[in-house]
């Protein structure tokens, strides 16, 4: 049987504002039917720290070590912790709702879209396999995690390495239309990540930074051989193919497409009204 076809864009670097209008662009033209569902891999121009859609910056971000550093900031239009996009390939999904291998579970809709995750990490010779948290402590932890950053804890049907997080993942759902974008990092420089949160003290901030290491890795952590960025391309390529069973077909966008990204990155992801809002 024919396999359905799917869009299938690599973006390369990009601005971080870029980045965010893109997969938003990518969201309406599912919803108006003008694209078929998406498959996106991305990279960042800069070191940038993406905030989640209801995190609130001030009490939770050390804004000005970030801009110390000249590393970019946006905030994703998903919910979630903060990610530090740096030496990592970052995904996006865009699907219809409707569509019929879509659950409507919001939980259940990442097991689909992650089983791709899977299947890559996997043909990278990499034992993983998704996190269910099964006891009532570790699904209060969800619940209620202890930082603002993204890979101090996996959440349903993200993947695990030797019992460690390895992809942090988000999800939104707009317009009848999932968008379901994650980072899979090849390295993590854990100074530098923690040096760009708020903490009570040095001592909680140290606390937290050693509790990460048990918790959250990098592939390059895992293995003697050090991957680059066009064998996670090709690994996760393959690997979204076969856990959806669709065949990705190469998307350029339009000069009118792009010039719609363009706009909404400069008016909505550029603006301090978006990015600080909370």
């Amino acid at each position: 049987m024919e396999k359905e076809k799917w869009s299938y864009i690599n973006s390369g670097k990009c601005s971080p504002s870029y980045n965010m209008a893109l997969d938003e662009c990518l969201l309406n033209w599912q919803s108006e039917k003008l694209m078929p569902p998406t498959i996106r891999f991305y990279e960042w121009e800069v070191p940038t720290l993406s905030a989640g859609y209801f995190q609130r910056v001030a009490k939770e971000i050390n804004m000005e070590e970030v801009k110390k550093r000249g590393f970019g900031f946006v905030r994703r239009p998903t919910g979630g912790r903060s990610v530090l996009h740096d030496r990592e390939l970052t995904y996006s999904v865009i699907v219809s709702e409707d569509h019929p291998d879509m659950p409507s579970t919001v939980t259940e809709a990442y097991r689909v879209i992650s089983q791709g995750l899977l299947y890559g990490f996997q043909s990278l010779g990499l034992e993983a396999y998704f996190a269910v948290p099964k006891t009532d402590k570790e699904q209060d932890e969800l619940r209620n995690p202890r930082s603002a950053v993204c890979f101090d804890a996996p959440s349903w049907y993200e993947i695990v390495v030797e019992g460690r997080k390895i992809a942090g993942s988000a999800q939104t759902r707009q317009k009848g239309v999932i968008l379901q974008h994650g980072s899979v990092p090849l390295e993590i420089d854990l100074d530098t990540l923690y040096d760009l949160f708020l903490f009570p003290n040095e001592r909680v901030k140290e606390r937290m930074k050693s509790m990460f290491s048990s918790k959250a890795v990098a592939i390059n952590e895992l293995t003697d051989r050090t991957f680059t960025m066009e064998q996670l391309i090709e690994a996760f390529h393959a690997g979204f193919e076969k856990g959806l069973g669709v065949e990705l077909v190469p998307y350029e966008l339009t000069a009118e497409q792009q010039a719609e990204v363009e706009v909404l990155a400069k008016s909505k992801y550029e603006s301090d009204e978006w990015n600080y809002k909370r």
